[in-house]
């Protein structure tokens, strides 16, 4: 049997969004607004993180090693679904040059465009949110203050020269 109809591109590029900010900026309200639009899906790392390894996840070590598990394992889905024209909302942390980069290879191979979110909230503000958010139990990870400035250390806010189109937002 042969099919006769040819499928079309897509009418807009599929936009890969990516996010960058401290714990408790508000990456993942950011994402779930993004996500509303047209022909858009969100990933959220914490939401696969808790299924994928419920834990064993209670250390920076033990994080880093499984995100990047998830990471290797959801790149070549992600480029399937922006060069079939969804965009997608990416909740994964894209706070360091690394995780940029691997961010980078994969809208560009699938052909896609790409927003970097930027979060720029002060510390003392992502520590209160993240208390409530600790308080509230409605989410898979708590953190403490303690945790977030280690963490936080880490945290390499986007620069010019890494070519990234970048939206920012303070608070």
């Amino acid at each position: 049997m042969q099919a006769t109809d040819t499928p079309s591109k897509p009418s807009t590029p599929a936009v890969l969004h990516l996010v960058c900010g401290k714990i408790g900026a508000g990456k993942s309200t950011l994402t779930q607004r993004l996500a509303a639009a047209p022909n858009t899906v969100r990933i959220s790392e914490d939401d696969w993180l808790a299924r994928l390894y419920p834990g064993e996840i209670h250390a920076l070590a033990d994080y880093v090693r499984c995100a990047g598990r998830l990471r290797e394992a959801m790149a070549g889905h992600v480029e399937a679904l922006l060069a079939a024209g969804t965009s997608v909302v990416l909740d994964f942390p894209s706070n360091t040059v690394a995780t940029r980069r691997w961010a980078r290879s994969v809208f560009e191979k699938a052909g896609a465009a790409h927003r970097l979110h930027h979060l720029d909230v002060p510390d003392d503000v992502c520590k209160a949110r993240l208390r409530a958010r600790n308080l509230a139990g409605g989410h898979p990870f708590e953190t403490t203050d303690a945790e977030f400035d280690q963490i936080s250390s880490h945290f390499v806010a986007p620069t010019a020269d890494e070519g990234f189109h970048v939206i920012r937002y303070h608070d």
